[in-house]
């Protein structure tokens, strides 16, 4: 019974010095909470339109008939171009692109209605930037879409000539009608695709840097005070780190329930899956994280080590998530490397609850997996806070 009283009595004196030092460092709230706050928020504003609509482009059209003048229409008529100006010539195209006034050129040449009449090929010239790929696939994509379908016309023109009735016609020309069904991202928004993984990568980055910078302070400043709990919460080293664990999952529920409740509200991302689900699977991976960052905090002598450690991990945490680039074509020793980091079993464990409605027993592996690291990162958390304390007794007895 005392032993229990003991425990939980240096849990509560280690949750509550730990949070006293996050409420009281503006730099550890600013990263904690105010990057929480404003990075996902900016993130999913500048997504807000999903996808890119009404890309200007110029059309050049050397044909100067009423099959290319047709042909531009069509192209204006998409809903992923927008035909700013017609040029009389390459050249004019070329330097409204170099400008950055049209983010595509379509070429219409020669001969355009003279060659379709014979029953002659010809050829539209497609020019699009692929520096940019969502702009460059969009380009291409609705320039495609209005020769298919001009192409389209025509042929069906040419079977009615023929004899055939409209629906005859029609058949004729597609016997084989393709019907895609865009499933859990229907609009095919980037921002919807994104953010999700987003979210919980920066749930995780500013979990680690918070708990550096408060870990780098501590060792900074040596107040009277810490020296006074450390000395009284040695003799329970487990319910020590529990308790300053406590602290930081305190700061993660508000942060979660901002980020997957309102956030998902407010810009409207897909949700098909239970919110007890999501947060039951969020639980290993808050906690992993936080014991994560308790563990490489006991590295850093400086905050601004930290900073520059983990934010450097930043872009490497995000793409081996998945997101930037499918797991499946990453090399396998990188990512293998990648589940030291809660992030990489998270993100598609959370997709498939949130947006595609799975159930909690279709994540078992993640959650099993989130449950080792969690496990693992708590008894290296007490390793690491246990070797620190030796060595800074060493020091005081100096």
């Amino acid at each position: 019974m005392q032993r229990i009283s003991l425990f939980f009595q240096i849990l509560g004196l280690a949750f509550w010095s730990e949070l006293k030092r996050i409420l009281k460092d503006p730099g550890a709230m600013l990263v904690l909470v105010g990057a929480v706050l404003i990075y996902p928020v900016i993130y999913s504003i500048a997504y807000k339109n999903n996808v890119l609509r009404e890309i200007p482009v110029a059309v050049v059209d050397m044909d100067h008939s009423q099959m290319s003048r047709t042909m531009a229409k069509m192209a204006d008529a998409t809903q992923t171009l927008k035909v700013k100006t017609r040029c009389g010539s390459m050249k004019e195209a070329q330097n409204l692109f170099w400008d950055g006034k049209v983010n595509g050129i379509i070429l219409l040449p020669r001969d355009f209605e003279k060659d379709i009449y014979l029953g002659n090929q010809t050829h539209i010239g497609v020019y699009c930037d692929a520096s940019y790929f969502l702009m460059y696939k969009e380009t291409l994509t609705g320039s495609l879409a209005s020769s298919a379908t001009l192409g389209a016309g025509l042929e069906i023109r040419r079977l009615m000539a023929a004899g055939n009735n409209m629906n005859e016609a029609i058949q004729a020309r597609d016997p084989l009608p393709l019907k895609i069904h865009t499933l859990y991202n229907p609009s095919g928004a980037y921002g919807s695709y994104l953010m999700p993984g987003m979210i919980l990568v920066i749930l995780q980055q500013t979990l680690l840097i918070g708990i550096g910078l408060v870990g780098g302070a501590k060792v900074e400043k040596m107040q009277e005070g810490m020296l006074k709990i450390n000395k009284t919460i040695q003799k329970g080293l487990v319910s020590a780190v529990i308790g300053r664990s406590m602290a930081y999952f305190l700061v993660s529920v508000f942060n979660m329930f901002f980020t997957l409740i309102i956030l998902y509200n407010w810009f409207e991302f897909p949700d098909k899956g239970s919110l007890l689900n999501i947060f039951v699977v969020m639980i290993p991976f808050i906690f992993s994280s936080i014991f994560m960052g308790l563990s490489v905090s006991q590295l850093f002598r400086r905050r601004e080590h930290s900073i520059m450690f983990l934010v450097f991990l930043s872009p490497l945490v995000l793409f081996l998530t998945g997101m930037s680039w499918p797991s499946e074509a990453i090399p396998k020793a990188l990512y293998y490397v990648g589940h030291i980091f809660p992030s990489t079993l998270i993100t598609p464990a959370y997709l498939r609850l949130r947006t595609m409605g799975v159930a909690l027993a279709d994540v078992r592996f993640e959650f099993l997996f989130l449950a080792g690291q969690l496990l693992f990162y708590f008894t290296l958390a007490c390793i690491t806070l246990k070797l620190k304390r030796k060595r800074f007794q060493k020091q005081m007895h100096q």
